[in-house]
């Protein structure tokens, strides 16, 4: 499932090509995603004018002029793809199609249909039933070591559980947890609750470093994600752990038996990590 960085960079190419502009034409090729499409979505935005763009956790926002909100969720294999308007064909697995007025056209793809689209009102965006029980976006200033701490005081789950809770922090995934957590040197068997103090204090700036250094990459591309260009992100080459089992952990030379960078599964995912660097 596209994380953070991949929402992130898919949400900055359709304010490239939307934000300040009008929706020519809106097409809906199939009734249903995860969820119905709402009623009459393709007339509403057909001639809607976009105001801009805003992410919460994995989700993106679309504004429109006259107080309406576009909410679009990629699920686990959906991306946008845009290209010049002029194909009279809709693209294999291609929902939802978009036109502007610059000859630029929007489809998104969804071959799994685990994505869903809905329309809200602009003013009512965070009381959404997918957006209401995030827990803060690790990017903003309100993110802090001592909110993160207090986030996670008496849990006695994995931290790598905790962090993959939509509730603790908006955005993170299976990849950029794996990956923030050997940055700050944190076990991912640790309970939860213990992460406190210096070690809280690592891990913030760690989550952050992360995501930041993913988006300025495009995101990792893995599987179905490719941005809204067609490009590939290329943060899969920067991994320091993910996808890496059984390979030299860059931080350390290994004790004598070591085999390299661990795997196991938490959880029903799995985790990959250093067992001598991270504690």
């Amino acid at each position: 499932m596209p994380e953070l960085p991949e929402v992130e960079t898919v949400m900055r190419g359709l304010a490239a090509r939307l934000e300040g502009r009008t929706i020519r034409l809106a097409r809906i090729h199939r009734p249903d995603l995860r969820w119905p499409f709402p009623a009459g979505l393709a007339a509403r935005l057909t001639g809607a004018h976009v105001l801009g763009f805003r992410r919460r956790g994995k989700y993106i926002l679309m504004r429109l002029a006259g107080g309406e909100s576009v909410l679009i969720h990629l699920g686990m294999s959906g991306r946008m793809v845009i290209t010049p308007c002029g194909a009279n064909t809709v693209p294999a697995h291609e929902h939802l199609t978009l036109e502007t007025e610059e000859g630029w056209r929007i489809g998104f793809v969804d071959p799994r249909r685990f994505g869903c689209v809905d329309l809200l009102a602009t003013a009512a965006e965070d009381a959404h039933r997918l957006l209401a029980g995030l827990g803060p976006e690790p990017l903003e200033a309100a993110f802090t070591p001592a909110v993160l701490e207090a986030a996670l005081a008496g849990r006695i789950t994995p931290i790598k559980a905790a962090l993959l809770d939509q509730r603790t922090v908006a955005g993170l995934g299976n990849i950029y947890v794996c990956e923030a957590l050997f940055r700050a040197g944190l076990s991912p068997r640790r309970l939860a609750h213990t992460v406190a103090g210096a070690a809280v204090r690592r891990l913030v700036p760690a989550i952050q470093a992360t995501l930041t250094e993913a988006i300025a990459a495009g995101g990792s591309s893995l599987r179905d994600y490719v941005q809204p260009s067609g490009e590939l992100g290329y943060f899969q080459h920067a991994w320091k752990v993910y996808g890496r089992e059984g390979e030299a952990c860059e931080q350390c030379p290994g004790p004598p038996g070591c085999t390299g960078i661990a795997r196991i599964v938490q959880s029903g995912r799995s985790t990959f990590y250093c067992r001598r660097m991270q504690r």
